[in-house]
């Protein structure tokens, strides 16, 4: 089998190249022209010869434009990156007869009400970032091509920056901190996507049937001020000498920012559990593992 990896030095990318190696050949690119091949998926006519010349069983693409309040103003960028591009990729893939394992997000939904999203929900992004994902998951379906999709929320890893590290980066220097209370989601590792990415592709090689669109998040749920409480409570437990003392809870209405943000990030997993036969850990299990590794640097 050979793989087509883009996007491999981000976050979900890097674990990928570990994930996904053993599976067989990995071609892994980022955006910079390696050997004449490119995963620059803002260069459309660059993406599709390097398909063509890679001619892979499997395209997994983990690269996309991912600045959301950027996105508002970079609308023909946001665009082309994260909605033409996978309509590129998908017909390659068709040509081919290739699968296309692609990366969407909560952010199609319109992140009102309780209840965990499924897939057959209604979709209505409320930002720009949001449209232009939902238009990816759109020009891949319609191609026909072969194509698993795993909508995913808060993602994380231990390399880079995330949600966690700014956290302990602040709790150093101040005593209070003021984080949104009212976003609820699940925060997911990188290296959890990785991992179940690998094993849904061993699977749906076997059993085509599989293929389609799945919600892929950890198990539990938590506000993000939840989540830097728990994130500052470990690291304390741990020894780590933080100023901060107090974290308060605000509303998002406090935070203004130039893309709105969906409440409700909640993702019901049930149609992957099932078809995969998957446990899906809870989320403090993969947050705690990744502060381990932070804290131990």
């Amino acid at each position: 089998m050979k793989i087509l990896l883009l996007g491999k030095n981000g976050q979900v990318g890097w674990e990928l190249q570990r994930s996904l190696a053993p599976l067989g050949e990995l071609v892994a690119l980022d955006r910079h022209l390696v050997d004449g091949l490119s995963g620059d998926l803002s260069n459309l006519e660059s993406l599709r010869a390097t398909i063509r010349q890679v001619r892979p069983d499997v395209i997994v693409n983990a690269a996309a434009y991912t600045a959301v309040d950027e996105a508002e103003s970079e609308t023909e960028l946001a665009d082309r990156v994260n909605g033409v591009a996978s309509g590129v990729m998908a017909e390659e893939a068709a040509s081919l007869g290739a699968w296309l394992v692609h990366y969407s997000t909560d952010y199609v939904f319109s992140g009102q009400g309780f209840t965990p999203w499924q897939e057959t929900d209604p979709v209505a992004p409320v930002n720009h970032y949001g449209a232009s994902k939902l238009a990816g998951e759109q020009a891949i379906i319609a191609s026909g091509c072969k194509h698993l999709i795993f909508r995913t929320s808060w993602v994380y890893g231990a390399r880079g920056n995330n949600f966690a590290k700014t956290m302990l980066r602040l709790a150093k220097d101040r005593e209070t901190l003021s984080v949104i209370a009212d976003q609820i989601g699940a925060p997911t590792g990188a290296d959890l996507i990785a991992d179940v990415t690998a094993l849904a592709i061993q699977q749906v090689t076997k059993r085509p049937e599989l293929a389609g669109l799945y919600h892929l998040a950890a198990a539990g749920q938590v506000s993000w001020h939840g989540y830097a409480s728990h994130v500052i409570d470990f690291a304390k437990a741990q020894g780590e000498e933080l100023g901060v003392t107090t974290v308060s809870p605000i509303e998002t209405t406090a935070y203004p920012t130039p893309a709105r943000r969906p409440l409700n990030s909640r993702l019901n997993t049930q149609k992957l559990r099932d078809n995969f036969s998957l446990h899906l850990p809870d989320w403090r299990s993969g947050v705690t593992r990744m502060l381990r590794e932070v804290l131990n640097k």
